[in-house]
């Protein structure tokens, strides 16, 4: 790393009195140079020899590079799965992320308990429903926070999906078009993980999974964390599932790079599976840090 042979030329060709000089550097010079190539080649190349692995270019740009793919869910896709799905799009190293919904309708507070505003998945975008709000009562709705929302929510995506609509491998290329936030990443239309932030959406979700078939017989992890449905704990629920996304890919780029990711996509390979039961004791230890976040898993398959 020291040796630089222009340095070496350089400064052989200044002193001309001793003519043997000159040769002996040439030889010596890559001999210490092979040397050198010896204890620094493998950190440049990401071999496996025993300084490549601290020190390599390969290896951590792999492990730092790899990421999970992520899915949010909460009944209307609009606060809770909606702030995840921000966290983790804009979280200063990215996931891929898509997010959805699984009530029937999508449904907004209204001027009364007995009023809401209430849309359709799939077909109405978030900026539609912005100006709509905005056009009805723009005081009433900034007041209570759901112009705000909105805004958020139409700078990150179209508009709200509906969990049970998703077919698991068809193409979500349209959403790069759309300018979907986490959409790079998502374009096989396949997840590795998917986070609810309610028991009953988890429920819905577990269940739509089993009634789909598992047509591409490819293992996903589906978390629960219980987050109550207010701007105020959706921010801290977003800040607790992106630390649980962080960690859980953490344990996945550290397997990959152990064990090779050959199997990793089918769930056969070692990493795969040695990252599979890590999976609890990664969710306990989150726990202890969130105990007022309740959260359940369950391994299921897309």
């Amino acid at each position: 790393m020291a040796y630089d042979p222009r340095l070496s030329s350089a400064g052989t060709a200044t002193p001309d009195p001793p003519p043997p000089p000159p040769p002996p550097p040439e030889p010596a010079s890559s001999t210490t140079n092979t040397s050198s190539t010896m204890t620094t080649g493998p950190q440049e190349e990401g071999s496996e020899s025993g300084s490549g692995p601290q020190k390599g270019n390969t290896s951590p740009t792999e492990s730092d590079s790899y990421k999970l793919r992520f899915c949010t869910v909460c009944a209307s896709n609009q606060n809770r799965s909606m702030e995840a799905h921000l966290r983790l799009s804009t979280a200063p190293s990215p996931f891929p992320v898509i997010s959805f919904g699984t009530g029937s309708l999508v449904r907004l507070p209204g001027p009364s308990i007995t009023q809401p505003n209430v849309y359709s998945f799939n077909s109405t975008s978030y900026a539609q429903m912005y100006d709509e709000l905005q056009g009805k009562d723009e005081r009433l709705y900034r007041n209570n926070g759901l112009l705000n929302m909105l805004e958020r929510n139409r700078n990150l995506k179209w508009g709200p999906e509906r969990f049970q609509d998703w077919v698991p491998g068809m193409p979500r290329v349209d959403h790069i078009s759309k300018g979907d936030r986490g959409a790079i990443g998502t374009e096989g239309g396949v997840v590795d993980v998917i986070i609810t932030c309610e028991e009953r959406c988890w429920d819905a979700v577990v269940d739509d999974l089993m009634n789909k078939g598992s047509s591409l017989n490819r293992p996903v992890h589906v978390f629960n964390v219980d987050i109550k449905d207010n701007h105020e704990e959706a921010l801290v629920g977003g800040k607790a599932i992106l630390e649980l996304a962080n960690r859980l890919n953490e344990a996945a780029a550290q397997e990959r790079k152990a064990n090779g990711v050959e199997g990793w996509e089918n769930g056969a390979g070692d990493a795969r599976k040695s990252f599979d039961e890590k999976v609890p004791e990664i969710l306990a230890a989150w726990q202890e840090k969130w105990p007022n976040l309740p959260a359940l898993w369950t391994l299921a398959w897309l």
